[in-house]
C-alpha cells in the first residue's frame, strides 16, 4: 500500500502539479505587491487620486473602480509571467525530447489510379 502511494507521488504529473502551485503562489504575491505599491497609486492618479482614488458612490454603495483595475492588472502580468517562465520553456524541452515519428508517404491517386488499373488487367 506505502508503495503504490510512494509511485503515486513520484510521478511527474503530481511532482510538477506541487511546483506549479508553489510557483505560481510565490509569483502571485510578487505581483500583487508590485500592483499594490506601483500600479495601484497610478490609478488612484489617474482617476481622482489619493486613497479614495476611483471609487465613487451611488445611493450609498461604494463602487471601487480602482481595485478591479489593479486585480485585472495582477491577472494578467501573473498569467504571462508564468506563461513566458515556465510554459514556454517546457514546450520547448518537451518538443526536444519528443521522438520523431515516421509517418508513411501518403499514396498520391496517381499511383491508386495505377493499382486499380493493374488488378483489372490481371483479372481479365
Amino acid at each position: 500500500m506505502l508503495k503504490g502511494f510512494k509511485d503515486f507521488i513520484m510521478r511527474g504529473n503530481v511532482v510538477d502539479l506541487a511546483v506549479a502551485v508553489a510557483i505560481g503562489a510565490a509569483f502571485t504575491a510578487v505581483v500583487a505587491a508590485m500592483t499594490k505599491a506601483v500600479i495601484e497609486p497610478l490609478i488612484n492618479l489617474v482617476l481622482g487620486g489619493g486613497v479614495d482614488g476611483g471609487k465613487f458612490t451611488v445611493n450609498g454603495q461604494v463602487f471601487d473602480l480602482g481595485l478591479l483595475i489593479n486585480a485585472l492588472i495582477t491577472f494578467v502580468i501573473t498569467a504571462a509571467i508564468i506563461y513566458f517562465v515556465v510554459v514556454v520553456p517546457m514546450n520547448k524541452a518537451k518538443g526536444r525530447l519528443a521522438k520523431p515519428t515516421e509517418e508513411e508517404p501518403a499514396e498520391t491517386e496517381i499511383d491508386l489510379l495505377k493499382q486499380i488499373r493493374d488488378s483489372l488487367s490481371t483479372t481479365e
